[in-house]
């Protein structure tokens, strides 16, 4: 069975979608707000920096994402933990991208017209109509910003996607049919290259997310990839200490059978 990422816009229905889908196919639901506690547990890093990191698009002077995407690694690995079993629906406006690279992974966008948008943020939320479109208005602005400067990529580009949904004129209960009967499809099968793919992924977001978790280790240029347990770190750091301490950390990290590490002394001045 597939693995199901969901992104969905503010108040789109992408959460209601995520529970019936769930549910339908006695799958483990996971959300955005779900990872962030459970990163902020598992790494000891302030749940507070780990949302701003989610929620928040880099600022104009950081010239590289850094220490923003280091603790996006954190989430990814717990993601990545999740979901070994492959019997997951994560839902969370950037989960096609944290799980990148993995052929087995179905992606979904579910998205509504901006009208359905604001009544269902006065309804839930309580607010104004000029509040609601406020809050939409900058909350997807945020988003887009967020996934250009981390990821290159535009946030509502539907090749992004295998497929995209608007929820006002079908409803919760078909959107969530035609993603279930999707996720049978043989493209979304585990293949054994599929599979290494996720291994691959989990280990470098294990490796990365172990340096995160050392302020002396954390680098706004570091790179981390993985392949069957071979782990290469590249990229700037602001220290010697760290030049030595990062592939130290990276042998500790359960799996990891060896590590080149090539980085070296850079400015962090951007953090």
């Amino acid at each position: 069975m597939a693995i199901i990422t969901i992104s969905r816009g503010s108040f789109a229905g992408g959460s209601a979608v995520a529970a019936a889908l769930a549910d339908q196919l006695g799958h483990p639901c996971l959300s955005r707000e779900d990872i962030l506690a459970r990163a902020a547990s598992d790494y000891g890093i302030v749940e507070g920096e780990l949302r701003q990191a989610l929620n928040e698009s880099p600022r104009y002077w950081e010239q590289m994402p850094g220490k923003r995407m280091a603790y996006v690694k954190c989430l990814t690995a717990v993601l990545l933990e999740q979901a070994r079993d492959g019997n997951l629906v994560y839902h969370g406006h950037v989960g096609h991208l944290l799980l990148a690279g993995i052929a087995h992974v179905l992606r979904v966008r579910v998205t509504a017209d901006l009208e359905y948008r604001i009544q269902a943020a006065m309804k839930q939320a309580g607010l104004t109509r000029e509040k609601a479109l406020a809050h939409i208005r900058q909350v997807d602005e945020e988003r887009r910003r967020w996934a250009r400067a981390l990821y290159g990529v535009e946030w509502d580009d539907p090749t992004q996607y295998h497929l995209t949904l608007n929820l006002g004129p079908i409803g919760v209960a078909t959107a969530s049919a035609v993603i279930a009967r999707l996720s049978e499809a043989p493209e979304f099968a585990p293949t054994a290259e599929s599979r290494r793919q996720f291994e691959d992924s989990r280990l470098a977001s294990r490796v990365w997310a172990a340096l995160a978790k050392n302020p002396a280790s954390r680098s706004a240029g570091i790179q981390v990839t993985a392949h069957d347990g071979e782990v290469l770190i590249t990229g700037n750091v602001g220290t010697a200490e760290a030049v030595e301490l990062i592939p130290r950390l990276a042998r500790g990290v359960e799996g990891v059978r060896s590590v080149r590490s090539e980085a070296g002394m850079g400015s962090d001045w951007y953090w």
